[in-house]
This record gives structure tokens, sequence and C-alpha cells, in this order.
């Protein structure tokens, strides 16, 4: 019988996630299902050596990065490469959903812990398995990171000056994106055993790389149906115009957007530019693309004339999309992500709270607290492995052998 609906709870309410995961990738996928309600905890080696445990930001005594980004689960210690370990492991997988894992294939089945195996613990277990190339294929074995999937994926050879070498931004974005692609993965999983209630437990194959590729999608079939491979412009856009990050007279950078033949016209009248707007090299879009460098040398020149202040002026009174380019400061100073919360401050037991950004998407009738901050070390330890019955005696003789 399904559980009567109760809109304070989020939409994942209910579901039991297990995250094995370390690092960024799939973890990240897990915490964006606890964001929406789901329970999730977090399991870890028993030394705590997750490389995100040390991953920039840190500071003496406090892993910054791991607390945002694991928010909102519990913590407990477990090497399931030991036999005890293993035991318990599978114990704790019957009462689970969802398990979450990012290691090389065939690792968990060296450990003693293969699909079917998992599946005899729990016949209705999801597994995401989230890995740099997937299950199968030449490259499978190999180790994965951000960076690898954004330059195998194409995102770095778009990214940089087009006369400069490729670049990554100073950010792992491609275990962000492959993130969100697994809680997507673990969502439709969800809702198919909502719907299919008596399904058995699906196995989720999610290559990192494959997540860049597929929202680069327009690629493959510009480059055979037209011949052309997009190539590195700097900021600005190749496919549509005007589209640039432009400096203006008081050394702001903004960026701006003129894209539709609509917006291009108040453009130009927030420019008080006739001409432009009647030119008819950039009477459309394909026209405006084709004649992108004079277009672009006319809005980089209006820009650079005008203070940031004066430009904010024009553009608004004519609803030109645009933006300054902001910092974290900008970020944390502007007065719509104030009205809204985007920023909201996660309890922490250590440091009593930190900044961090607002669950995403927002659900109707849910308004949810915020989070607690990233577990330490085997935190929840006596509450999650308490509740299969183990005593302290137990747990003390687990940690004498290895094995939490």
């Amino acid at each position: 019988m399904a559980d009567a609906f109760d809109p304070a709870q989020g939409p994942l309410h209910g579901l039991r996630i297990l995250d094995m995961a370390t690092v960024v990738a799939a973890p990240f996928a897990a915490t964006l299902c606890a964001d929406l309600g789901a329970q999730v905890t977090k399991l870890e080696l028993p030394d705590g050596s997750d490389a995100l445990r040390s991953l920039a930001p840190v500071e003496p005594g406090h892993a910054l990065y791991w607390k945002v980004l694991n928010r909102g689960k519990r913590g407990i210690t477990l090497d399931v490469r030991t036999d005890a370990g293993r035991a318990l492991f599978l114990r704790l997988l019957a009462g689970m959903d969802v398990l979450v894992e990012n290691f090389r294939p065939g690792t968990l089945d060296r450990w003693g812990l293969d699909l079917a195996t998992l599946h005899r613990a729990n016949p209705r277990l999801i597994v995401l398995r989230l890995t740099g190339f997937g299950q199968t294929g030449p490259y499978a074995g190999r180790p994965g990171f951000a960076r690898i999937f954004e330059a195998m994926g194409g995102l770095a050879h778009l990214t940089g000056e087009a006369a400069g070498p490729p670049q990554h931004v100073n950010f792992p974005l491609g275990d962000s994106m492959a993130g969100l692609f697994g809680a997507f993965a673990i969502a439709a999983a969800a809702a198919e055993r909502a719907r299919c209630p008596d399904a058995p437990g699906r196995e989720i194959d999610l290559s990192a790389t494959e997540a860049l590729l597929r929202v680069l999608e327009p690629l493959a079939v510009e480059r055979e149906r037209t011949g052309h491979a997009r190539q590195r412009s700097g900021a600005r856009a190749t496919y549509t115009a005007p589209s640039n990050i432009y400096r203006t007279k008081d050394g702001d950078w903004i960026t701006l957007v003129g894209s539709s033949d609509a917006i291009f016209r108040r453009l130009c009248a927030a420019m008080q530019a006739p001409d432009m707007a009647a030119d008819p090299r950039f009477a459309t879009n394909p026209l405006r693309v084709r004649h992108l460098d004079a277009l672009d040398g006319c809005v980089a020149a209006w820009c650079a004339a005008h203070s940031h202040d004066e430009l904010r002026a024009a553009l608004d009174a004519h609803s030109v999309p645009f933006c300054k380019v902001y910092d974290i400061d900008d970020v944390l100073a502007d007065p719509h992500f104030a009205a809204r919360g985007a920023i909201v401050r996660l309890p922490d037991a250590e440091l009593g709270s930190v900044p961090a950004p607002a669950a995403v998407p927002r659900f109707g009738g849910h308004a949810p607290q915020p989070p607690r901050t990233g577990p330490a070390v085997g935190e929840h330890n006596a509450e999650v492995f308490g509740a299969l019955g183990l005593t302290a005696e137990d747990l003390r003789g687990l940690r004498a052998a290895g094995a939490l």
C-alpha cells in the first residue's frame, strides 16, 4: 500500500540509498537525492581515506568539500574486503533500495560482491555503477577523473581562446555533470519501481565520459551534415550572435546575449544604433553569425565606452539579457539570491554552520530545513548497525577485526 502523500516531505522520501562511492561524482548523485528527501547512508573505509577529505577546500582539521558535498547523510565505516565486513554489508544491503558505487568494473566481484550476490541479499536492489568509461568496452578498466571525462567527452576542446590551447575550468565540472545524470538515473529507477513494484533489481551503467558527450548533443550531427567541427572561440558563441563577454569602461566584465531577432532589435535600441538594426548583414541569426566579427566589434566598442551602471540602465530598459560576470563575492551579495535563499547555512557540529547552495529544484509545498554537513568518520555506526541488532560489544569486535 502506497504511503499517504505529505507535501512537507521531499519527493524521494522513503527511498533508502547506501552510498559506498568515493570522491565527487557518484557521491554527488546520492547527495542530490538526499536533498529531495531520500535517506542516504554514507559508507567509507575505517581509516577515513576517501580522497575527498583532502581535496581543496580544506583547513586544518576540517574537510570543507566533504562537509558540503556529503551533506544530509548518515556516516558509517565498513571494510567490505574483510569477511566480517562483507557479511555485515550484505545484511545492511537487505534494507536498502539503491546502492551507489564507483569502483572500476570487476572490483566488487573480486571482493565477493558480484551482482548476483548483491541481488541474493536484496532481489529488488537498484545498483548505480558510475565509472569513467562504463562497465564494458576497451577503456572500462581505466582510471577516470573529471578532467579525463572533459577531455574525452569533447568539452575541453571547446574551452579556451581560438588561438590558444584547450582548457579546463578550475573545478571538476565533469564529476558534477556525471553526478547529475546519476541522480536522474536513481530517480528514474525509483519511478519505475513505483509503477512496477514487483520489478527485479536493476543495474545502471553510467559512464561519466558519456554524460559529458551527451550534453554536447549537436556536435556529431553538425560534423556529419555540415562538415564543420566546432572549435574553441574564447567566450564568443559561434552558433548565435551577438553572444560574448565584453569589458566595460570601468573595468567590469559582462556577458550579453542578443541571439533572437527580437532581442537583437532591442539591443540595437539600447545602443541607440538604428544603422546596425537596419544593416542587412544582421537581419537574422545565421547572417549575424556569418558576420560575427563586424557585429561583435560594434557591441564591444559600445560596452567599452560605457560604465557598468550605464550599460545596466540601458540594457534593463530594453529587456536585453545580460549580467556582470560574478565571482563568489558577487554571488553572496546578490539580492535575488538572498531573496530566494539560494545560499543556505548547513548546521555543523564543529564549525557552527557553513554556507552551501540550497536544494535544486524546489517542489511546491516542500520547504526542507538545511541538512547538516557531511558526517564524521563512522559517526553513525552505533545508530545504523544497532538497527541491525548489533551490540556495543559486537561493534568492538568488528573494530578489533579491522572491519569497522
